[in-house]
């Protein structure tokens, strides 16, 4: 497996690990003087969305990530029905929040409705953000991560531009696999497929406050789960610290919200480009589920050469 493609998976789940401390708080001041700067693994308060988790652990969408590393790593190839079964399987008895796509989702599948089209009309960007497994085992095939990417995120999150923003990440995580600068990799991807609204704005946007400081541009976006808020502030983060990933990480959730979508597709990117050395070590180390990830990652490795 290509070091790159891997670390983009460490520096996915690693960055909504970091997360999970202050996700979904709007209020940047409350980030400040409740908790502080979010540079280590923090469990969240009492009174979060989180309550269930202590830290090294994820959130929901860290979670369905590792749904789809494992489903990787047990049938060898992204099989659509295997992924939203274990997808169904895993929310049986699951402990931790549901969102509105996952009751959604659950209630379509309840009522009938295929596996394959039962997928939430959330706007959400989360659902493309769990797209970084994809890359272990098609990091030399960008049109078969694309079609899996787009297929994974329509299973729960059924929006076009969701599923075109999957699209978009896969072919500039394909790109960086290549050795493609991340911002370099981004530009062209938008120029050759997503030349048109509201990508060519989104991107206008994010790259537009590369110099901004983030908690200020995240907050012009809008801080909420949306896509039309979500993905310019992924294009900022890229954009503003292409070779940084720590730094990256730490403003994106001190500028509060949902930072762990924003953090978890940029921390794809940027992870690919810098590699695990560039990821810091007690961030990955102090995943409560480090051997887990690294078992899986092995077993992909080993199916895929």
């Amino acid at each position: 497996m290509n070091a790159k493609a891997a670390a983009a998976v460490w520096g996915a789940l690693t960055a909504d690990s970091l997360a999970l401390g202050a996700h979904w708080i709007y209020d940047t001041a409350q980030i400040d003087n409740e908790i502080g700067r979010v540079d280590r693994l923090m469990a969240p308060p009492p009174n979060s969305f989180h309550s269930t988790k202590k830290a090294g652990e994820f959130t929901h969408y860290g979670d369905q990530t590792m749904v789809l590393l494992t489903s990787l790593a047990e049938s060898g190839e992204f099989q659509a029905e295997a992924f939203a079964a274990d997808w169904q399987a895993f929310f049986a008895d699951y402990k931790g929040y549901f969102d509105h796509a996952t009751k959604d989702t659950l209630k379509n599948i309840e009522a009938g409705q295929a596996l394959r089209e039962a997928g939430s009309g959330s706007t959400d960007l989360s659902g493309a953000a769990r797209i970084a497994p994809l890359a272990c085992l098609y990091g030399n095939d960008v049109q078969a991560m694309v079609e899996a990417a787009r297929a994974q995120t329509a299973l729960t999150h059924n929006s076009p531009d969701v599923v075109d923003s999957a699209e978009l990440f896969a072919r500039t995580l394909g790109c960086v696999l290549d050795g493609q600068p991340p911002l370099e990799a981004l530009q062209a991807v938008q120029r050759e497929h997503f030349d048109r609204p509201p990508f060519d704005r989104w991107m206008a946007d994010g790259m537009a406050s590369a110099g901004t400081a983030t908690r200020m541009a995240i907050k012009r976006f809008g801080q909420m789960c949306d896509v039309n808020a979500g993905l310019p502030g992924v294009v900022h983060l890229i954009a503003a610290y292409p070779e940084n990933y720590e730094k990256a990480m730490i403003e994106n959730v001190m500028a509060g919200g949902d930072s762990a979508a924003r953090g978890m597709l940029a921390g794809t990117i940027l992870g690919a480009s810098v590699g695990l050395e560039g990821i810091p070590a007690h961030w990955h180390d102090g995943l409560v589920v480090r051997n887990r990830i690294q078992e899986l990652l092995d077993r992909i490795g080993s199916q895929s050469g």
